[in-house]
């Protein structure tokens, strides 16, 4: 099944190129004939000769992004992805809606592999003044690594591998976090940190039901990538950019990692920090509180919901 891809406004596509199946017309394949069952053809095919093929085509799913008419049940994949978004995000509100009930803001926090979003993590849990007040929901593929890495500063963590029952999923999608939330005191927090799979791409398309997207983007990635990767650029509400120590030794633009950004999303706030010195911590601290709603538990006072990115 080909990647797909959905887009700000709700509309999907499956991106041309990256199929399940090889386009390289010069080895062995079999082709399905309406009317006869699959059969190997065990010859080569050069494709500049006239060979009609019937393959019941379907018109183009998006002339945008390429002819995907080859795919005999493209409408039918869109249908299913479209469901699946669909109920995604009746379960996003299902936790938005728990979140704003409790008083708590949650705060999605993705980046690719390796970027340091534990590690800001730590450093974040250290200097709040109550680190109980906090939970994390911890998504990783395998092992429980970052969970135990966090463990240790009094937040409550609830630790999701979606290869355990999840099948191994890139990401993390809402009815995920959902399971997780029931393994967390709720009314013994105010703050939810949900740590994505890492990955540029996938975590990007599902809303998991937090208020707001930060992603930590590592200089060592390089000035072209939300050029390449703007889907995931474009969703999120700041960019922390990770490991400003290591500056003196590449050659990174910053200047010119700014304008792509600027060039996929205008309206990102971003701060300069680096996990391994503790700099632009604070900023990342303030930009915390400036969001943090004061607990309110205690006189009965529930916050007014709040909206995605708000």
């Amino acid at each position: 099944m080909g990647r797909f891809h959905r887009h700000d406004d709700g509309t999907e596509h499956e991106h041309e190129g990256e199929h399940d199946h090889d386009h390289d017309h010069g080895h062995d394949h079999d082709h399905e004939h309406e009317g006869g069952p699959d059969h190997d053809h065990g010859h080569d095919h050069d494709h500049g000769h006239d060979h009609d093929h019937d393959h019941d085509q379907a018109p183009p799913l998006s002339t945008e992004h390429g002819d995907l008419s080859g795919y005999r049940t493209g409408p039918e994949r869109v249908l299913v992805l479209e469901r699946i978004f669909e109920e995604n995000d009746r379960s996003a509100q299902v936790n938005r809606d728990l979140l704003d009930t409790a008083g708590i803001v949650g705060i999605n926090m993705m980046s690719s592999p390796g970027a340091g979003k534990t590690s800001l993590l730590q450093h974040t849990l250290a200097g709040l003044d109550d680190p109980a007040r906090v939970g994390i929901v911890e998504g990783d593929i395998e092992t429980s690594i970052d969970a135990d890495r966090l463990a240790g500063y009094g937040s409550q963590v609830a630790l999701l591998n979606t290869s355990a029952g999840f099948g191994g999923e890139c990401h993390l999608d809402a009815p995920m976090v959902g399971s997780a939330l029931k393994r967390l005191d709720l009314t013994a927090m105010d703050l939810l940190f949900i740590e994505n799979v890492g990955n540029l791409v996938c975590p990007a398309e599902f809303d998991v039901g937090a208020h707001h997207r930060v992603m930590v983007f590592a200089i060592t990635e390089g000035e072209e990538k939300p050029l390449k990767y703007p889907v995931m650029f474009r969703s999120v509400d700041l960019v922390l950019v990770n490991k400003l120590d290591l500056l003196p030794y590449l050659d990174f633009d910053m200047d010119l990692f700014e304008r792509n950004l600027r060039s996929i999303n205008p309206d990102a706030a971003v701060i300069r920090v680096s996990a391994r010195t503790g700099e632009g911590i604070d900023a990342w601290q303030s930009w915390l509180a400036e969001r943090r709603l004061p607990s309110a538990a205690a006189d009965g006072i529930r916050p007014a919901p709040r909206t995605m990115g708000a």
